[in-house]
């Protein structure tokens, strides 16, 4: 649903109503992947401590070591559990790149890890994609030792990162996303609970067209680095998925878009989400007026919003009982 006209005095109590469920309705028993019984309760307006911390996540093919940066609350958990996905056009950032959006999850009694990720310039696609993969494999594995619930698993991706979120979403077992190997939990597999985004780059070949219509090089480039072969643009392209009316999973969808993203464009995100829904999928949609492609860099308003929005979409999947293996 676009929740575009609602204000944000209306927006706050319904965040409000979802924290209240998430304090009474959230609290809900599991097994982890090592078998032990976890009960994970999520209250939204939740205040935590937040301790950072960083570790080695794998090494890419051509050898750079990738990193984890964790963000843990402090208190006796065990707490849902967030994998995040940067942008930056599948060629630049890091796990440093939605700081914000982190501490502000984890701040609210959510394990959040963010990875680095295989850039175009070192591997094409799928590369990304299998890291992302390993990555929720990885962190159903490690999140017991870090008091996170891995049935609780879910996935928050912008801009490329938002793009690989989907596709992770719509083909958790596809094999070659799955191709690395994680000896430790070979059992485990990718399967999340749900995928939220900003600005996700849901059409790639509609993106592709808008660089070249822009004669922007450098985004140009970027598409063609990371799509080698350039055909490869179309296999991936969650939009064309739903087109061809590929057997997939449709989780619960979170999409947050900014008006005024020339990089993203608002009516081709629009039709993606028509596609999802109308394909019998739960997508929540929200245009932030007056904002750009990667407005929830910067403090204000609207990343508040969003940071908001965020919270009580994950709160939402929790109280629905949302869980995976």
């Amino acid at each position: 649903m676009n929740h575009h006209s609602h204000t944000r005095r209306n927006f706050l109590k319904t965040v409000s109503v979802l924290g209240a469920v998430g304090a009474a309705g959230c609290a809900q028993t599991g097994t982890s992947p090592g078998g032990a019984t976890m009960k994970t309760a999520y209250n939204p307006s939740a205040k935590f401590e937040v301790n950072v911390s960083e570790v080695e996540f794998r090494r890419t093919a051509k050898g750079r070591q990738l990193m984890a940066r964790i963000y843990q609350p402090q208190g006796a958990g065990p707490f849902p559990v967030v994998l995040d996905l940067h942008g930056g056009a599948w060629n630049a950032k890091n796990r440093m790149a939605e700081q914000p959006m982190n501490r502000a999850l984890a701040a609210s009694g959510i394990l959040v890890v963010a990875i680095d990720l295989t850039l175009a310039a070192e591997a094409p696609y799928p590369a990304c994609v299998q890291d992302a993969n390993y990555g929720v494999r990885w962190l159903k594995w490690k999140a017991p030792s870090l008091n996170g619930d891995p049935t609780t698993i879910g996935i928050y991706g912008s801009s490329s990162g938002g793009h690989v979120a989907e596709l992770l979403g719509m083909r958790p077992k596809d094999p070659r996303y799955g191709a690395i190997p994680l000896p430790e939990a070979p059992n485990l597999d990718a399967t999340i609970a749900y995928v939220a985004t900003r600005s996700p780059i849901s059409n790639t070949f509609a993106r592709y067209q808008n660089a070249l219509d822009k004669k922007r090089d450098s985004m140009i480039k970027n598409n063609t680095n990371f799509f080698n072969p350039i055909e490869s643009i179309h296999e991936a392209n969650p939009q064309e998925i739903l087109d061809r009316h590929e057997q997939v999973t449709l989780l619960p969808l979170l999409v947050m878009q900014g008006a005024l993203d020339d990089n993203v464009l608002p009516p081709v995100q629009e039709k993606f989400v028509n596609s999802y829904r109308a394909a019998g999928g739960d997508v929540s949609f929200t245009v932030f007026e007056g904002s750009v492609h990667e407005w929830t860099a910067d403090p204000g308003p609207q990343t508040t919003r969003a940071q908001e929005m965020v919270k009580a979409f994950i709160a939402k999947q929790l109280a629905a009982g949302r869980r995976v293996g």
